[in-house]
């Protein structure tokens, strides 16, 4: 009887999963991020960037995590190419000099085993500025199609364009930015 105990107790033992980071690389055809602002008054415009790469590890057990994040601030569409060139020019995003976006994490906060806030430093035209992304909705799980393991979120956080040096038109056009990133990564 004492034999067939310890064999069940290894037997149980071989079961356990043991926590670790898992890295997640970021979908590129499934991650949006975008900005949304208010156009004199009128209306809010909403534009985005076609070209996001990164990774995001999590280790929910142990609630840690990281994201980081490079956008190509040329990538902008705001669904007019003469308007693109527009942003993507000195008083704005000033691709020529500035052809990226980060964002790098400095602690993400979980509510249970889910992601509720990242914050982190972002820089945009050379100038990094705290930010916590809040988290909206986090989804974990084998992805259908790929049949590997994947994560989706969507998050949301509030700068302002004068903050990053790019202040022009200003209050008319609003210097409050709500930043919308809908994120999805695959298991490495």
């Amino acid at each position: 009887m004492k034999k067939l105990a310890i064999a069940l107790a290894f037997a149980s033992l071989s079961t356990v999963t043991f926590a670790a980071p898992v890295t997640f690389n970021i979908d590129t055809t499934h991650t949006a991020p975008r900005f949304e602002y208010n156009h004199f008054g009128y209306s809010n415009q909403i534009h985005s960037f076609d070209k996001t790469s990164g990774k995001i590890v999590l280790d929910s057990a142990a609630k840690t995590g990281s994201v980081d994040l490079t956008i190509d601030a040329k990538s902008v569409n705001t669904g007019y190419p003469l308007f693109n060139e527009h942003i993507q020019d000195k008083d704005f995003f000033d691709t020529a000099d500035y052809p990226t976006i980060t964002f790098k994490s400095t602690g993400v906060k979980f509510k249970g085993d889910k992601p509720v806030s990242v914050e982190g430093m972002l820089t945009v035209k050379g100038i990094t500025k705290p930010v916590t992304l809040t988290v909206t909705s986090f989804q974990e799980m084998v992805n259908p199609i790929l049949k590997r393991d994947a994560i989706g979120a969507n998050a949301v956080a509030k700068i302002k364009r004068s903050d990053f040096n790019m202040g022009k038109y200003a209050p008319y056009v609003s210097d409050d930015v709500n930043l919308i990133i809908a994120v999805e990564a695959v298991k490495e």
